[in-house]
């Protein structure tokens, strides 16, 4: 079946009013574009506006004082006032006399050596050396002869008193007991019976160091024990 076309509904009659049309109202928003304009007061405001923040963001001027320069220096002394001149016939009472000092090739230099080594080891105490001092036997006659030797106090007994104390002494060069002292005690009584018993001791075999003796520091705990 073939389709019919109005002529009322074919709008390719109409194309070219609808082309005029749009060129019209495209020239007439052309005119109206360039007759546009601005309010000159709201321009003005704005600029008054603009220089008034310029103002407040300008930075004063701030000028810098001079520097004074230093005085000057006081004027040197002159030559004529420093130095006395005479004459070359006058003579001057003050001689300055210049010995040698250079010594003579020939002369003895005595040098003496003070020899403060020994001193030094006759004054310290080691707590650790080499050979460290022993007892006649050995530690275990060391115990031995302690228990055997002390005499337990008579008021630590009644009041049942027991404890350990430590005692701190040193052996000389000679193996004697020196500085007998208390480092940790339990009672007067039994502290004082502690340190008689270390006094008592016999001579030890001295501590070396290098080969020699020294003086060494030694801590013996005596225990004193109610059976």
């Amino acid at each position: 079946m073939e389709v019919k076309k109005s002529p009322k509904a074919d709008l390719e009659n109409k194309r070219g009013l609808f082309l005029e049309i749009g060129l019209a109202l495209t020239l007439a928003l052309v005119f109206l574009a360039f007759e546009w304009r601005v309010d000159s007061s709201e321009a003005t405001g704005l600029q008054v506006q603009k220089e008034a923040q310029a103002e407040e963001e300008m930075i004063p001027v701030t000028r810098q004082e001079p520097v004074k320069p230093p005085p000057p220096p006081p004027p040197a002394p002159k030559v004529a006032d420093v130095l006395n001149i005479v004459d070359n016939e006058e003579e001057i009472e003050d001689e300055l006399e210049i010995e040698d000092s250079d010594a003579d090739q020939d002369a003895e230099v005595e040098i003496q050596v003070v020899e403060e080594e020994e001193e030094e080891d006759e004054a310290q105490v080691f707590v650790i050396v080499e050979d460290m001092p022993e007892f006649p036997g050995g530690q275990l006659e060391l115990q031995k002869w302690i228990a055997k030797s002390i005499k337990y106090p008579v008021i630590a007994q009644e009041n049942g008193i027991t404890g350990r104390v430590f005692i701190t002494f040193v052996i000389n060069k000679v193996g004697s007991v020196e500085n007998v002292r208390v480092v940790r005690g339990v009672d007067p009584s039994l502290d004082k019976e502690a340190i008689r018993v270390i006094k008592t001791m016999p001579k030890w075999k001295p501590g070396k160091q290098r080969g020699k003796p020294v003086k060494v520091s030694y801590t013996v705990p005596i225990n004193f024990q109610l059976q």
